[in-house]
C-alpha cells in the first residue's frame, strides 16, 4: 500500500488476556471497511468465524496463504500478517502480536506493516508494551493504550508432570518431547490433547475441542499455545525452560515465559503457572517479573529492504540485502525466500529465462512459496526451479498432469503421526500454490482438491493422536480391581483373556500380551486379574505341549522353536554344531520346573529331528571307519557337510580304495573341488544347516536364498563360509561381481568339462546300445545303495588353475590334469539326438565350448556360466568368429598372448609334435643298458 499516514494510529499493548483482541474487532467492525493481520492462519479463521455471525458470510473475506475466501462484496478482511493485501484501501487496519517484529524468522514481515500499511481512518497495532519504545521511535503520531490484565496470574510452585492440577497444559518445546509427555499422562491420567505448530489448524481445533469439551483434562503442547490460542487452562507447567530456536538451543526470555504462562486464567478467572520436578523451581526475580507482567523493552527489531530492484536477480539480491540507518532496525539475515532467491539464481537455466522486470518480478513471487515442512530445503528449491520453469515456458502455467502427480502422492491417509505430520505440511505448500493468481488451469479445482487433502490428513492425524493419547475406555473393571472387589476370570480357546466381560489380553504360547487400551496405571491389578484366569490355565497348556505330537512343532527362518505357530523358546549354541541346545522363552506365568519340562520336550524333539533332517552327517559320526576317514568325516560334520578338498588333501590321498568306497556308501562324493554329502544339498537340509552354522557362529540368520535354484547373487550379509555351510560356493572376480553357486552344481560342470578337454562326446549326443547297457546298470545299482548315500566309483581328482580372470573366495591347488574324473549315477544325463544339429565352428585341441550339457545342468545364463567356469580355473580365449572356448592351459611367461597363442591350430600341431618326440625318446631310453641295469637292480624287469 506504501507509505500512509492515517487519521489515526492506536497502540493497544498490554500482557494476555486484556481482551486486545476483541476490542480490535469491535473497532473494525464498527467502519465500513477493514483488515486485520494476525500471526497465526488458526487465528485468523477463528476471528473470520466470529464476524460472518454478526456481518454475514457475503461481507467477510479469510486470505491466508493456503485459504482464499473472498467474496465480490467483501468488506472485512481476516488474514495472516503474510497475506494481508497491501493494495486494498480500507478504512481499518490491525495488526495482532505486533511483537513479534523482533522475531528472527518473520519479524520483518511485521516491521513493514508496522512501517508501511494504514488505514485511512484508523490504524491499530496490539501486542507486548514491551515494543512501545520501538513505536514511539519509528510511527509518528502514535496514541498508546494500555490494557490491564483481568485476572491474576501466580507461581505455584513444581510437581511431578503425572501430578498436575485437572484444566492444565504441560509445555514441551520439540515434538518428541511432546510425545513422551503425553505417553506419561495417558498412562497416569487417561489420557490428553496435543497441541504442536506442526498441526493443521483442523486438527488443532480437533485437539482444542477434547480438551474445551471436557473429554480430555490436560492439554500437552509446544509455545504454539503462546500465540493467541484462547483455552480454558486454569494451569500451565513447564516440562522444559529451554528451546532450539532454528539455530541453537537457548533458555527462554521472561517475555516469552510470561507469554505462554499468560495462557493460564480466562477473563476474571485466576490463573497458575509453574514447572515440574525435572526442571526444578523459578528463580524469584523470573516469577516476579511473570506475576507483575514486567519485562525488558525489545532494543531492535528485524527489518528489510521494501524498495526492490527487478532489473536482474543479481541486483534483487543486491537490495534485499541493503541495510538502514536506524539503529532500532536490524536487517534480516537468511530468510527463507531471500535464500531460495540466491539458490535458484546459481542456476545457468533460470539465470537465462530471468531477464527483465516482468520475470524477475516472476521469479521472486515462486521464492515466496513456504516450505511448510522446512526438513528438505534441497528438495524444496528443485520444486521452485520446477516451477519456475513451467511458468516461462510453453503456456506460461503449471502443466496439469505434474500437479497432478504431485498432489495424488500425498493423498495417503495411512502411516504414523509424524508421517502424517509431514503430508499436511507437503499439502499446505501446494494449497499455497493452487492460490496463486494465474498459476493453474481451472485454480478452483486444485484449491478444492488441495484443501480436501489437508481436511483428510488432518482428520486422520487427529484420530491417530486420539488413539494415542487418550484412552476412552470405561474404567469399571480397573476401579473393580483396585476396590478389591471379586471378579470372574477366564481363558478361551482362541487364547483371549476375560475378566468381567472385559478383554484384557491374549495369551499365545505361555506369554501374555496386555490389550493396548490398558495402560500407566492400569497395568498393575490388570495383570493381577490376568493371573487369576492364568493360575489353572498354564499348568494345563504344559501338560499339552509335552503330550502333542512332534508335528506341532517347528524350527522357523528365525532360529525359534514354536509351537502351534507361536514362538516359545530358541536354539542356542551347544558344544558342536550339530548338538544346538533349547532356550525357553522367560514368561512370568512359568515356574522354573514348568519351564524345564517344556525344555526337555522340545531337546528331544529337536535332535530328533536334526537327525531325521541330516541323517548322512550323523551317519558318519557313528560309522566305524579307520583314522584317515574318521578325521575327515569328522571334518564334514563340522562343516556340515561340505570341505574344501584342498584343506584336506593329505587326508584323501590316504584313503585307500575300500575306505573310499565305504566313504561312497555313506554318502559322500569326492569331487574336484569338494567333499560333500549330495543328500545335503536339497532344500529342507539347506535351510536347517543355514540356522545351525548361524547359531553356531553366533550370527543371526541370514536372508535364505531359493535353495531349489542352482545359483544366487549373494548379498552383504551371505559370506563365504556362510555359503559353504548351505553348500554352495561363493565366486569373485576382481571387479566385484560375485555368484554362489551350489556344490554339486560345480562338481558336474566340472567333471563335463574334463570330458570334452578329453575328447569324448557331449552327453547331448546318441548314445549306442553299449552305453545304454551301462546307464541302465548304473541305474539299477543306485536304487540299490542307501536313500542318503551316493556311492562313488571314482575319486575325481583336483583341477589344475589355469588363470586368474575369476577366483573362487578360497583358492584351490592344481592337481595333475591327465587325472581321470569321477562319475556318477548322479552325473549321468538324457541323450540326445544328433541329427539336425547345425555344424559347429572348429574349437581347437586342448579346447572347449560350452554346451547344451552344461547349460542343462547349470541352468544359468551364458554369462554366469562362463563366470562359474573361470572360477573353476578354465581359461577362455575368444576365437574369430565371436566363439569363446575353454582350456585348462596355465598362462606362461607370456601371460595372456602365450595362451592365445597356444590355442592357435599351429601352436596346437606343434605340441602335437613335442609329444611325439618325447615319447620317442621315451620308448629308446626304455631299451637302453642303463635302463635294463636298473631294472635288474630292482627286481622290475
Amino acid at each position: 500500500m506504501g507509505l500512509l499516514q492515517s487519521s489515526r494510529i492506536t497502540a493497544v499493548l498490554g500482557p494476555t488476556n486484556t481482551g486486545k483482541t476483541y476490542f480490535a474487532m469491535e473497532r473494525m467492525l464498527a467502519y465500513s471497511s477493514g483488515i486485520m493481520g494476525f500471526p497465526l492462519r488458526l487465528l485468523a479463521r477463528e476471528n473470520y468465524d466470529k464476524a460472518i455471525k454478526i456481518k454475514g458470510s457475503n461481507k467477510c473475506a479469510l486470505v491466508t496463504g493456503e485459504e482464499k475466501v473472498i467474496p465480490p462484496a467483501a468488506r472485512y478482511f481476516f488474514c495472516t500478517v503474510e497475506s494481508m493485501p497491501l493494495d486494498r484501501l480500507v478504512e481499518f487496519v490491525a495488526v495482532d502480536e505486533i511483537q513479534l517484529c523482533a522475531d528472527e524468522e518473520r519479524g520483518h514481515i511485521f516491521t513493514d506493516r508496522l512501517m508501511n500499511l494504514r488505514g485511512t481512518a484508523e490504524t491499530m497495532f496490539m501486542g507486548s508494551s514491551t515494543i512501545a519504545p520501538i513505536i514511539r521511535k519509528l510511527v509518528r503520531d502514535v496514541e498508546f493504550v494500555e490494557r490491564p490484565r483481568f485476572s491474576k496470574l501466580s507461581y505455584n510452585g513444581t510437581c511431578r508432570v503425572t501430578r498436575v492440577p485437572p484444566r492444565s497444559a504441560v509445555v514441551a518445546f520439540s515434538a518428541s518431547d511432546v510425545y513422551q509427555t503425553a505417553e506419561m499422562m495417558r498412562q497416569a491420567r487417561g489420557g490428553t490433547a496435543v497441541v504442536l505448530g506442526a498441526l493443521s489448524p483442523r486438527t488443532r481445533n480437533s485437539q482444542v475441542e477434547l480438551f474445551e469439551n471436557g473429554d480430555v483434562d490436560y492439554m500437552v503442547a509446544t509455545d504454539a499455545i503462546g500465540m493467541g490460542l484462547n483455552l480454558n487452562v486454569d494451569h500451565v507447567t513447564f516440562s522444559r525452560m529451554g528451546k532450539f530456536d532454528g539455530r541453537i538451543s537457548r533458555r527462554l526470555t521472561p517475555a516469552e515465559v510470561g507469554q505462554i504462562a499468560g495462557r493460564a486464567g480466562r477473563h476474571t478467572r485466576d490463573g497458575t503457572f509453574g514447572t515440574t520436578n525435572e526442571v526444578g523451581g523459578m528463580d524469584q526475580e523470573l516469577i516476579d517479573r511473570i506475576e507483575s507482567h514486567n519485562y525488558a523493552d525489545i532494543a531492535a527489531i528485524y527489518w528489510r529492504n521494501p524498495d526492490l530492484d527487478f532489473r536482474s536477480p543479481k541486483t534483487l539480491i543486491k537490495s534485499l540485502e541493503r541495510r538502514t540507518t536506524e539503529e532500532c532496525l536490524l536487517r534480516v539475515r537468511d530468510a527463507e525466500d531471500h535464500q531460495a532467491l540466491v539458490a535458484l539464481a546459481m542456476e545457468g537455466s533460470i539465470l537465462d529465462m530471468a531477464k527483465g522486470r516482468q520475470a524477475v518480478e516472476l521469479l521472486w513471487d515462486v521464492c515466496q512459496v513456504p516450505d511448510f515442512r522446512k526438513t528438505l530445503t534441497d528438495q524444496h528449491i528443485r520444486l521452485l526451479s520446477q516451477i519456475y520453469h513451467f511458468l516461462m515456458t510453453g503456456k506460461g502455467k503449471l502443466d496439469t498432469d505434474w500437479v497432478a502427480q504431485q498432489i495424488e502422492r500425498i493423498d495417503k491417509t495411512g502411516g504414523d503421526i509424524d508421517t502424517l505430520v509431514q503430508r499436511i505440511a507437503w499439502i499446505r505448500t501446494w494449497t499455497y500454490i493452487s492460490h496463486r493468481e494465474n498459476w493453474l488451469e481451472d485454480a478452483e479445482h486444485w484449491q478444492g482438491q488441495s484443501r480436501a487433502i489437508e481436511d483428510r490428513l488432518s482428520d486422520a492425524l487427529h484420530e491417530r493422536l486420539t488413539q494415542r493419547f487418550v484412552d476412552k475406555r470405561a474404567a469399571t473393571l480397573v476401579r473393580s480391581l483396585r476396590a478389591g472387589e471379586r471378579i470372574l476370570a477366564s481363558v478361551k480357546a482362541n487364547g483371549d483373556v476375560v475378566v468381567e466381560g472385559e478383554l484384557l489380553g491374549r495369551v499365545e504360547g505361555f506369554a501374555f500380551t496386555l490389550d493396548s487400551s490398558l495402560q500407566g496405571g492400569d497395568v498393575k491389578p490388570a495383570l493381577t486379574a490376568a493371573r487369576k484366569a492364568l493360575l489353572s490355565d498354564i499348568p494345563e497348556r504344559v501338560a499339552l505341549l509335552e503330550q502333542d505330537n512332534d508335528g506341532s512343532f517347528l524350527l522357523d527362518d528365525q532360529a525359534q522353536l514354536t509351537w502351534r505357530g507361536v514362538p516359545i523358546g530358541k536354539i542356542t549354541k551347544g558344544d558342536a554344531p550339530l548338538k544346538p541346545l533349547v532356550e525357553v522363552y522367560n514368561s512370568e506365568f512359568l515356574d522354573g520346573p514348568s519351564r524345564e519340562r517344556i525344555r526337555v520336550r522340545m531337546q528331544g524333539w529337536l535332535d530328533r529331528h536334526l537327525k531325521a533332517q541330516l541323517k548322512a552327517l550323523f551317519a558318519l559320526q557313528d560309522a566305524k571307519l579307520d583314522a584317515g576317514a574318521r578325521g575327515l568325516a569328522y571334518q564334514l560334520s563340522e562343516e556340515l557337510g561340505s570341505v574344501q578338498r584342498r584343506t584336506v588333501r593329505d587326508m584323501v590321498n590316504s584313503l585307500g580304495k575300500d575306505v573310499r568306497k565305504e566313504m561312497g556308501t555313506l554318502g559322500v562324493r569326492i569331487g574336484r573341488e569338494y567333499i560333500f554329502v549330495p543328500s545335503l544339498m536339497r532344500p529342507r537340509p539347506s535351510r536347517l544347516r543355514a540356522l545351525l552354522w548361524a547359531n553356531w557362529n553366533g550370527n543371526s540368520v541370514p536372508a535364505l536364498p531359493d535353495f531349489e535354484a542352482t545359483h544366487f547373487e549373494p548379498s552383504d550379509e551371505h559370506s563365504e563360509n556362510f555359503c559353504k555351510a548351505i553348500g554352495y560356493r561363493l565366486m569373485q572376480d576382481r571387479k566385484g561381481k560375485s555368484l554362489a553357486v551350489r556344490i554339486d552344481v560345480l562338481e558336474r560342470l566340472s567333471h563335463e568339462a574334463f570330458k570334452l578337454l578329453r575328447g569324448e562326446k557331449p552327453k547331448t549326443e546318441a548314445a549306442g546300445p553299449a552305453e545304454e547297457n551301462k546307464a541302465e546298470e548304473s541305474k539299477t545299482e543306485e536304487k540299490a545303495a542307501p536313500a542318503d548315500a551316493t556311492p562313488v566309483a571314482s575319486e575325481a581328482p583336483e583341477a589344475a588353475v589355469p588363470g586368474e580372470e575369476a577366483t573362487p573366495a578360497a583358492e584351490t591347488e592344481a592337481p595333475a590334469a591327465e587325472e581321470t574324473p569321477s562319475e556318477t549315477a548322479a552325473d549321468a544325463e538324457p541323450a540326445e539326438a544328433a541329427e539336425g544339429k547345425a555344424e559347429e565352428p572348429e574349437i581347437p585341441e586342448g579346447s572347449f565350448a560350452i554346451n547344451d550339457a552344461m547349460r542343462d545342468m547349470a541352468k544359468m545364463d551364458e554369462t554366469a556360466l562362463a563366470f562359474t567356469l573361470k572360477s573353476l580355473r578354465f581359461h577362455p580365449t575368444r576365437l574369430k568368429g565371436g566363439l569363446t572356448v575353454f582350456s585348462q592351459r596355465q598362462p606362461g611367461k607370456g601371460g595372456n598372448n602365450a595362451n592365445r597363442n597356444s590355442s592357435s591350430p599351429a601352436s596346437a600341431n606343434k605340441q602335437k609334435q613335442r609329444n611325439r618326440q618325447r615319447q620317442e625318446e621315451k620308448a629308446r631310453m626304455a631299451d637302453s643298458p642303463f635302463a635294463v641295469l636298473q631294472s635288474l637292480k630292482t627286481g622290475k624287469r
